[in-house]
């Protein structure tokens, strides 16, 4: 698992919990000065996950207004860009003159180290909630002048690469428990690569975003694409081209430097998912021509040639295997509980 570190103020006593959220939020960005109407019971929620390059922070509270005086930076510490997406209730930034409102879904990007001013309101349940990334300015491949223009804005997060950012910073900071610690330092590049491309997108400078970054986004995009779409018949290289406006050349290309392609990747995938299912006892009752169906095969005879090419077993020998083990080793739980009392 992911390692997280967890404040909670509901594990204090009252009259302590604003000056804990203080406290934690001084660690872990610039100086604020926090106003709310809640301090005398200030029930709040942070979650922090640091991912090799950048930091992860979830945050439920109440309403509240955050300004910072910015801060000089030095050496030792360069500073940070923090990227806040908007999960419940309303948000308001300003900095540098710009003045942004902001609903769920939606980013904002300001400079931790310049004065700026924040404002959170409550959404439904009583609690705002955001995920602000934390990225020091010196692993920002893009450049700091040009990032100013950018300070304040709202960027949205429900199309393109800001909806496939958002998904991911949601999906790491809701369930780390899915990830292996091993994994912190690649996901942070992921989650890097996405933060300078959505940048370098509403800069108008994509060329400015180093070759590299812009091809580990755009397979980044492309996996999430096949998997929102495995099980369209139609899905194959060249509907996957022309939804990210590629070429099929560069599209192979993007494939080849994964060492796969772009079929084989697909193939895969649906295999994987049709092996949970037909492994899945609640799912017995299906069909394994309606499994195939689920996960884009055009037809049981053609999946049933492409799975045993893979697995050198048939679909309902795999099946019968995996359930009857399934059958074992809940019998042999189901003993182990019964013994103590026999």
């Amino acid at each position: 698992m992911l390692h997280t570190t967890v404040v909670d103020t509901r594990r204090l006593p009252t009259a302590d919990r604003f000056d804990m959220w203080l406290e934690t939020v001084s660690g872990s960005s610039a100086k604020l000065r926090i106003r709310t109407e809640h301090s005398a019971d200030f029930t709040a929620r942070a979650v922090f996950t640091d991912l090799g390059p950048i930091r992860l922070a979830r945050h439920d509270y109440p309403s509240l207004t955050a300004t910072s005086p910015g801060r000089p930076v030095d050496r030792r510490d360069r500073g940070s860009y923090q990227l806040g997406l908007t999960v419940r209730g309303g948000s308001r930034c300003r900095q540098e003159g710009r003045d942004s409102h902001f609903t769920p879904g939606d980013f904002t990007f300001y400079d931790s180290a310049r004065p700026h001013h924040l404002d959170h309101h409550s959404g439904a349940g009583g609690h705002a909630s955001s995920v602000v990334v934390i990225v020091p300015h010196t692993v920002v491949p893009l450049p700091p002048r040009r990032l100013s223009t950018l300070l304040a804005a709202r960027m949205p997060g429900t199309e393109g690469v800001g909806r496939l950012l958002a998904q991911f910073l949601v999906e790491v900071t809701d369930h780390p428990e899915h990830y292996h610690a091993a994994d912190a330092s690649r996901l942070g590049t992921i989650g890097l690569d996405l933060i300078t491309t959505l940048l370098g997108r509403h800069l108008v400078a994509e060329e400015e975003v180093p070759a590299e970054v812009r091809r580990r986004a755009l397979f980044s995009e492309v996996q999430a694409y096949v998997r929102r779409h495995l099980g369209d018949t139609t899905l194959g290289p060249q509907v996957i081209a022309d939804a990210h406006h590629v070429s099929l050349r560069s599209l192979h290309r993007l494939f080849e430097a994964e060492q796969t392609t772009v079929a084989a990747y697909v193939r895969d995938l649906r295999l994987q998912r049709c092996r949970r299912d037909l492994a899945d006892p609640a799912l017995r009752g299906r069909s394994i021509g309606s499994v195939a169906a689920r996960w884009g095969f055009a037809s049981p005879a053609h999946f049933s040639r492409v799975f045993r090419a893979a697995h050198d077993t048939t679909p309902q020998e795999w099946r019968s295997r995996h359930l009857d083990q399934s059958r074992i080793d809940k019998t042999a739980a189901s003993t182990v509980k019964r013994s103590p009392a026999d």
